[in-house]
């Protein structure tokens, strides 16, 4: 059925995965056509007029989104993984989890100095993992000119964390 809102295709489970928290599962917006194909030209319209060498995404639902987003825009695609998943010479970034950390990297060539990059991913929670992806694109020497997200859980304040940058969201809940 064809919704009128992309907000429409995200199904929102009450109490999980604890009481009070309302999960956002945007996988019903990736196995509807039409609610997938409104996120992706959704994406496109937040890039629209804006210079850029690349899309920088992360694993793995980034990958989903921003894969046709460079292809739209005519731009390269790079992939920022888990530690040891890249096969040649990486840089990495460590962040912090709410137990313990975790750590991305990136390819050291996939940057070009001086490259304006746009990085895309499906949520912005707490914007830890993004702002990771941030610094690994500025330690190459590259700019982050945008960062965009299909989903934005605002009571969790990533956009604080991220506040240097201009960050866009297709739809964004307010509680967590």
């Amino acid at each position: 059925m064809k919704h009128e809102h992309l907000e429409d295709y995200v199904t929102s489970i009450p109490d999980f995965p604890e009481p009070g928290i309302i999960f956002r599962d945007i996988t019903t917006i990736l196995q509807d056509p039409d609610g997938f194909k409104m996120a992706v030209d959704g994406l496109i319209q937040l890039t629209d007029g804006l210079s850029y060498d690349g899309v920088v995404a992360l694993e793995a639902r980034g990958f989903i989104f921003g894969t046709p987003v460079a292809y739209a825009d005519g731009t390269g695609f790079i992939p920022i993984r888990k530690k040891g998943k890249l096969p040649r010479k990486t840089i990495s970034e460590k962040y912090a989890l709410e137990y313990g950390e975790a750590e991305i990297e990136i390819h050291e060539d996939a940057i070009k100095k001086g490259g304006k990059y746009v990085i895309i991913d499906d949520l912005l929670a707490t914007g830890g993992t993004v702002e990771a992806a941030c610094h690994l694109v500025e330690k190459l020497g590259g700019e982050v000119v945008r960062i965009c997200f299909v989903m934005e859980l605002a009571g969790l304040k990533g956009r604080e964390k991220l506040s240097r940058y201009d960050v866009r969201s297709l739809i964004t809940y307010e509680g967590k």
